[in-house]
């Protein structure tokens, strides 16, 4: 861990960060620096940064033990910090409102303060230490977007704790679940492991959440393939109650068969008495416990197809996973007039011959559209004469959280 006193100091990181040097992101962190030094009278800081994720495939399957294929992108959340050798984290940022509580006081409470908290509330619960300290963030992640802006903001803290504090000794699990304790008990939403995880971790990976976290570093030739996201300019930061269903229902179908999790009930013996689920617990429920099943017979496919460079293998599954999202899993709409992920699903798989699917956890959001190189330059100009600055191509990025 270094201090940086200026934005040249950053130019050896930003190829693994943001997949090349970039001026737009040396400028941000020049501007990132000036801010913290001016707000806390220092000459220099440590910096962290942690991104965003994008998931190939593999929708709400995590929170029920399933599989997953995602990986982290360019868009990342950085903050500049130092130790202030008190009880209080103070955290102010562009755009974002400023945190400001004692360690002592862990009173959920709302936003990224209660966020906060929680992450300082579970590292305290597993017997790390935490301490007081100063940042100033910055973020390109979009908000409410459904590509992991909390769970990025989630890990910074808990990865300034640990390096701060529990000289980096705190394993990566530790810090997702960290992250996921604070969605859920500190903001009410019952998100499983799988942004937090992947922010962590970096790179493309696989995930199983069958167990404990397991992950293995995706052995594929990502060139032929270009990740497009688009925004739907609608937020899901208001909609856990309907997340919240998802998992729920999941977990009612794997209740009947006396199982906790879909991943531990027989997928012969679903299918076998699926009329008798359908009776008993209603048909968006069947429905979506067969989104699961198929979902991570999907995973396997994709990264088989992503192996051997079969492109057009990745696109069929990945369109039949946004099929099935939006037919199955039904996280596609708030209501029946609620059009906007199945527009733009549509629009986009007219332009070229693309995977789409919704992305993260549905409802609003983005739309992930996995595009064939060739085609990359043509559909990002058309799609951006559509949608304007809701459009982000993307760069893989190859490391996860982390201070520089």
């Amino acid at each position: 861990m270094r201090k940086f006193s200026n934005a040249t100091e950053i130019l050896p990181y930003l190829d693994s960060l943001y997949g090349r040097k970039n001026v737009k992101e040396l400028d941000r962190y020049k501007a990132l620096l000036t801010q913290f030094k001016q707000l806390y009278s220092c000459t220099s800081a440590y910096l962290c940064s942690a991104s965003g994720r994008v998931e190939f495939v593999g929708n709400h399957t995590d929170h029920n033990g399933g599989r997953v294929l995602a990986c982290t992108i360019s868009l990342d959340i950085v903050a500049a910090f130092l130790p202030n050798g008190t009880d209080i984290i103070n955290i102010q940022g562009k755009d974002r409102r400023p945190v400001r509580f004692s360690i002592h006081d862990l009173e959920k409470t709302s936003g990224s303060a209660s966020l906060c908290k929680g992450v300082v509330a579970y590292l305290k619960g597993q017997g790390y230490k935490v301490g007081g300290f100063d940042a100033y963030t910055d973020s390109t992640i979009p908000a409410g977007a459904g590509v992991s802006s909390s769970a990025a903001f989630e890990t910074v803290i808990a990865t300034i704790l640990n390096e701060l504090f529990n000289n980096g000794q705190i394993p990566a699990e530790q810090i997702a679940k960290a992250g996921q304790f604070a969605e859920n008990e500190y903001f009410d939403k019952p998100c499983g492991l799988l942004d937090q995880s992947v922010v962590v971790v970096g790179g493309a990976v696989a995930l199983d959440f069958a167990d404990e976290l397991h992950y293995t570093r995706l052995q594929a030739d990502f060139s032929k393939i270009q990740l497009v996201l688009i925004n739907t300019g609608t937020s899901h930061g208001n909609l856990s109650p309907l997340y919240a269903t998802i998992p729920a229902e999941m977990k009612a179908v794997a209740a009947f068969f006396h199982k906790q999790r879909l991943v531990e009930v027989d997928e012969e013996l679903f299918y076998s008495k699926y009329d008798e689920v359908v009776h008993a617990l209603g048909l968006r429920p069947a429905l979506r416990a067969k989104h699961f099943f198929e979902e991570n017979h999907r995973v396997d496919e994709v990264q088989l197809a992503l192996s051997r460079g079969d492109t057009a293998k990745v696109v069929e599954l990945v369109n039949s996973s946004g099929d099935s999202s939006l037919t199955q899993l039904q996280n596609c709409a708030v209501d029946e007039y609620d059009t906007a992920i199945a527009d733009i699903v549509k629009t986009a798989r007219k332009l070229c011959p693309c995977g789409v699917r919704v992305h993260g956890g549905g409802f609003a959001g983005t739309v992930l559209c996995v595009v064939p190189t060739e085609y990359a330059n043509d559909f990002v100009a058309k799609v951006t004469e559509i949608y304007g600055n809701r459009v982000y191509p993307l760069r893989m990025r190859s490391v996860g959280a982390l201070v520089l």
